[in-house]
């Protein structure tokens, strides 16, 4: 059986080209309850809540009604049950009142193909288990050049800029690569994330290949920046 990944040193890795204080999320959609890592116990008030309780170093795992709370994300975990199904409709049809949303959208939004029997959350480098996708946030020219060690990496999807909700980011980048987002009113209220903060998605599959390309990435920046900085320096005009 082939060993695990250093997730440790592929963290270290994430957080030296992000330099965020938050710590990468692994999560890991399971079809069986894990062994060896506690269930969350308690309620939060939506699905990305368990973002800010892993990226604070938290790791533990949540059951399909541990989503229940949160209509949207239920929906992309596809979490839902059927008695649940109303609650989902009046809050899309709050957010097409007030000029949110449009109801035609709806359909275009990511959301997992399965059920999870349960999904687990903790800091990339102290999972357990193998992540199914790494959430990652940091400013801008941080996040474009994790993307680009992804897009070297043969690892990044040609999706666009993700948007609302935050939480589609993650069948997008199951089914398609790495993506971007910038985000979503919900989610920077129930996570803290900065408005100067964008997220990256990452695919756990291809954790390692990304993680092996930022090196080069980084030096490559520094290189261009000073190119760039000689030459705006010399064509400039006064």
């Amino acid at each position: 059986m082939a060993s695990m990944p250093d997730y440790r040193a592929i963290e270290q890795k994430i957080q030296q080209i992000l330099t965020s204080p938050r710590r990468p999320v692994a999560v890991a959609f399971l079809d069986q309850v894990p062994e060896g890592i506690a269930r969350f116990e308690g309620s939060e008030p939506s699905s990305c809540s368990y973002w800010r309780l892993a990226a604070a170093g938290r790791t533990f795992y949540t059951v399909p009604s541990d989503h229940w709370n949160c209509p949207i994300g239920g929906y992309t975990h596809n979490t839902l049950s059927a008695e649940r199904m109303p609650e989902l409709q009046q809050v899309l049809g709050l957010m097409s009142e007030i000029g949110y949303v449009r109801m035609e959208e709806i359909p275009g939004v990511f959301h997992m193909e399965q059920t999870p029997a349960a999904i687990v959350y903790g800091p990339l480098g102290e999972i357990a288990v193998t992540p199914t996708v790494v959430l990652a946030s940091g400013k801008p020219g941080r996040v474009m050049m994790l993307s680009e060690a992804a897009l070297r990496a043969g690892a990044m999807s040609t999706l666009p800029l993700l948007g609302r909700p935050t939480c589609m980011a993650i069948p997008a980048a199951i089914a398609h690569g790495a993506v971007t987002s910038s985000g979503c009113v919900g989610n920077r209220t129930y996570t803290d994330i900065g408005e100067d903060e964008l997220y990256v998605t990452l695919r756990g599959v291809d954790l390692e290949k990304i993680a092996n390309e930022i090196d080069t990435i980084a030096r490559a920046n520094s290189t261009l920046s000073q190119y760039h900085l000689q030459r705006r320096q010399t064509l400039a005009t006064a």
